[in-house]
């Protein structure tokens, strides 16, 4: 009787927490491309137990193999005292792609919790098969002749495209490097990319974990991926170029050895590491002038625009501030377009334009709206109009200028407190500009000081002081400089002096990195940091750095073995975590802190 209690008061908060995360879901999942005579999985999940009557449309396009398998899943966490349950069962296919093509599986339909629901359908793209691939996976090499040679250019290699390649000056462009493999890519040691000469850049972002995909490209099937994009706004006309990017590949290729030795230990094949060089093409853009015959009040737009503006109140008082904000709304180069100007009454005061960028990069370009807000200051009681704002740009869809223009506005003003001569703030009145020279110079009252026409400068302490003072500073200047350049010609001792001040200046700037969240860079300036702090501190030139000629010298100066080890593991740390797919920001912080506290413990044992 207990269990029978126990097992409906289960079932009706099981059903009771259900209605409390909301409607019950049901969802078809599968992937979104693959090959012909590939296996995958189709499944149907619903967050219910409650089920009956699952149906599905006949799958067309696809070979049944299996199913549907029905399998079940519960889960129940508990956080901060409050349980969360959770159930579900999937319905499975396993199914073949025979041709190639587009197919779209239609939705499910089920009955959960006692009312009829439909699933999403899928979409699966079926490529062809490809070619085979030019790697000799499974045959035996030599570990030490492996080489980029084994590695094609049709194996790997990154496409640089332009979504225009014909545009007019400030018009925006997308630039998008991918990448196709069809090998074990691991990273990238080295990537050095164009400065985009002729162009302003800005880069998109791109999620932190690489999204991968399928696509069939010139008869082979590659594994591809989105590695950078910038949206590019050329700055001149002509034909631009954009030069060629270099990227340094790490790939993993598993060989089998001929070392019988390594063939017992390693199971008769293991990975070898090969380097590769990818260089892309040049990209040639064709950037046109924009068209002649500019409005006069052109002030730089290019794309597509529309322009609103409000008042903050059409009745104030004298010597009080009135705002008007101007919206430029829509998709260009908004970073680059000028302020409009507004051109208020004569005895106005104006201030600057406050300036306020609301925009985010898209593919097209800047999306969103620059918002100017200009505040000004009556200082004279009457009625005045605040004119329309005029805005000219060159619209890049119908390739013509165009006008568009505001609203204007009628101010009224008021006699407020104080009068339109007085300093209001830390501004001058424009007419007290005008009578400032009218003032009268008033004559000092007070008593006089009489010098005796026997008093000569000429011949006095004080005359002997001016010259005997700048002599002896002089003096002392020439003995420190010369002293300066003694110690200077000493290079060793110069580098070593100044190795703790580099070091910190370079770790300044890798926090600035750190903070701009420029996971490359940051780990190359903190590289550069601990080498060139070690090189310099112990006078070691570049050429000859390595972790055991620094671990040696190091051991030369008295240094403990722990703090070495630690000096080693950050090096270490950093070159690892350039690339390890773990949490980017902690790994940055607990980098840049260990980094700096390494430097300190070894600045403080090392003086010299």
């Amino acid at each position: 009787m207990r269990k029978i209690i126990f097992f409906i008061i289960v079932l009706f908060a099981s059903k009771a927490l259900l209605l409390a995360n909301g409607k019950v879901n049901f969802k078809a999942i599968a992937p979104e491309t693959v090959v012909v005579g590939d296996q995958f999985r189709l499944s149907y999940t619903v967050n219910s137990l409650n089920v009956r009557d699952f149906r599905i449309a006949s799958i067309k396009g696809f070979e049944v193999l299996m199913g549907p398998s029905r399998s079940q899943q519960s889960s129940t966490q508990i956080v901060n005292g409050t349980a969360a349950s959770s159930n579900s069962i999937t319905f499975t296919y396993i199914l073949m792609a025979n041709n190639e093509g587009i197919f779209s599986i239609p939705g499910a339909s089920i009955t959960a919790e006692g009312n009829p629901i439909t699933s999403n359908s899928v979409r699966i793209k079926v490529l062809p098969t490809g070619k085979r691939a030019s790697n000799t996976n499974g045959s035996v090499h030599d570990s030490k002749s492996i080489s980029a040679k084994s590695v094609s250019n049709n194996d790997l290699f990154i496409t640089a495209t332009v979504s225009k390649s014909n545009v007019y000056e400030q018009e925006a462009f997308l630039l998008t490097y991918k990448i196709y493999t069809v090998v074990d890519l691991r990273n990238f040691s080295n990537v050095k990319l164009p400065d985009f000469k002729g162009f302003h850049s800005q880069e998109i972002e791109l999620p932190s974990n690489a999204k991968w995909a399928l696509e069939h490209y010139n008869g082979k099937n590659y594994h591809t991926t989105i590695y950078r994009q910038f949206v590019l706004f050329p700055q001149q006309s002509g034909k631009l170029i954009i030069e060629s990017a270099r990227f340094d590949a790490s790939i993993a290729k598993t060989v089998q050895s001929v070392d019988p030795f390594d063939a017992f230990f390693n199971g008769g094949s293991n990975y070898v590491e090969i380097k590769k060089s990818i260089i892309t093409p040049r990209i040639t853009v064709n950037v046109y002038s924009l068209p002649p015959k500019k409005p006069v009040d052109f002030s730089g737009g290019v794309g597509t625009f529309s322009i609103s503006s409000s008042i903050s109140n059409t009745k104030i008082k004298t010597n009080d501030a009135v705002t008007v904000k101007v919206v430029i709304s829509g998709i260009g180069n908004h970073k680059l377009i000028s302020s409009p100007t507004i051109k208020f009454p004569d005895d106005f005061e104006v201030y600057d334009p406050k300036v306020d960028n609301k925009v985010k990069l898209t593919k097209d370009g800047l999306s969103g709206s620059k918002v100017i807000e200009y505040l000004a200051i009556p200082r004279n009681p009457g009625v005045f109009k605040i004119p329309a704002i005029s805005f000219s740009f060159f619209d890049v869809k119908n390739k013509v200028y165009k006008n568009i223009s505001t609203k204007e506005f009628n101010l009224e003003v008021e006699k407020g407190v104080g009068n339109a001569d007085q300093v209001i703030a830390n501004f001058t009145n424009k007419e007290d500009l005008k009578i400032l020279g009218e003032d009268i110079r008033y004559i000092k009252l007070g008593d006089a000081k009489i010098i005796s026409g026997s008093s000569f400068f000429f011949g006095s302490l004080t005359y002997w002081l001016c010259y005997i003072i700048p002599i002896f500073i002089f003096g002392i200047v020439f003995l420190i400089s010369k002293k300066q350049i003694v110690e200077n010609s000493n290079i060793a001792k110069v580098r070593n002096k100044k190795a703790n001040k580099i070091a910190l200046k370079r770790m300044k700037l890798a926090q600035t990195l750190l903070r701009d969240d420029n996971k490359d860079l940051f780990y190359d300036e903190v590289l550069k940091a601990l080498w060139g702090y070690i090189s310099d501190k112990l006078n070691i030139p570049v050429s000859r750095l390595s972790k055991d000629n620094v671990e040696e010298r190091l051991n030369k100066y008295g240094v403990p073995n722990e703090l070495i080890r630690e000096f080693i593991d950050t090096l270490n740390e950093c070159e690892f975590a350039r690339y390890s797919p773990s949490d980017k920001n902690r790994a940055m912080d607990n980098l840049y802190v260990s980094a700096v506290s390494v430097i300190t413990k070894i600045e403080n044992l090392i003086k010299k």
